[in-house]
């Protein structure tokens, strides 16, 4: 099946899920426009992909981003935006920089917010649907991923009452929980929260030293999933009728499933997942 008169706009296109996505739809025929912060060499000669560069974040770049899209569509249609930029701050919350939690809501909550607003008119003529990249921390948050959790959970709140607002006009608002993938998102996130935890005060630092350990070695243990059954199932909430509300992939159903337990045994589950359970402040620190 040709999709040639459809355009389909998404963000974090410069790697991982983004870039997976952007094959995807172009060998389904669509034209892409693939919203970049930075370099996307994983773009380079694809064919029917204008590389759009912009910060989500920017509500001014974000419009005009917007502007650059109606002026290029010539005859094709805005079939779908799909916001799929995001980034993930982890660490003891008592011990994240402020400007790092900020960041983590304008990236992952108001980035998309912005972006849903300013194209919204694009798909309004198209009868399109919004595509919002959640996580299954959304519904069950993990202990050491605050940050994710809740600008995720926002996104998702957002997404649930967006849906309501655009039914008049037949617009569906879709979800996608992805497994954790093989992507340089982890490895940036491990490698901010180190940096952040050395630019702290040694003894606060401590303090979570046992849990620490604890979870790196669980967080070890885990293999990432490869992207493609998340751009997969991305490209089928482009091109559904009618499209669920959520795709959840592959480990992610076990987070959706943990979510509906009673909080008492849902968090013992997660202590013991982690290597946390039974873990006791340091005894240098009560003594």
């Amino acid at each position: 099946m040709s999709h040639t008169d459809s355009a389909v706009l998404i963000t974090g296109a410069a790697g991982g899920i983004g870039t997976a996505t952007v094959r995807r739809l172009t060998e389904r025929g669509y034209h892409v426009f693939a919203g970049v912060r930075r370099s996307a060499p994983g773009l380079d000669g694809l064919p029917d992909v204008d590389v759009l560069p912009f910060d989500v974040t920017d509500p001014d770049a974000v419009r005009g981003a917007a502007e650059r899209v109606a002026g290029a569509l010539g005859d094709r249609v805005l079939r779908a935006v799909i916001n799929n930029a995001g980034l993930i701050i982890q660490g003891p919350q008592e011990l994240v920089p402020p400007a790092d939690l900020r960041r983590q809501f304008e990236v992952n909550t108001l980035g998309p917010a912005y972006v849903t607003q300013a194209f919204l008119p694009l798909l309004r003529r198209s009868t399109g649907r919004v595509i919002n990249v959640s996580a299954p921390t959304a519904n069950t948050p993990l202990p050491f991923m605050g940050p994710i959790s809740a600008s995720k959970a926002a996104l998702a709140a957002l997404s649930e009452a967006l849906r309501a607002e655009l039914a008049a006009w037949d617009i569906p608002v879709v979800l996608i929980e992805p497994d954790s993938t093989d992507t340089p998102i982890f490895a940036k996130a491990d490698a901010d929260a180190r940096r952040a935890l050395a630019d702290t005060d040694p003894a606060r630092v401590a303090l979570y030293a046992p849990h620490l350990e604890a979870l790196a070695k669980a967080m070890a243990a885990q293999r990432p999933a490869p992207v493609e059954p998340v751009a997969k199932a991305i490209v089928e909430a482009v091109e559904a009728r009618n499209p669920k509300r959520r795709y959840v992939i592959g480990r992610a159903r076990m987070l959706s499933m943990l979510s509906r337990l009673p909080a008492s045994m849902r968090e013992s589950m997660i202590a013991r997942t982690f290597g946390l359970a039974g873990i006791r402040p340091p005894a240098e620190v009560t003594s």
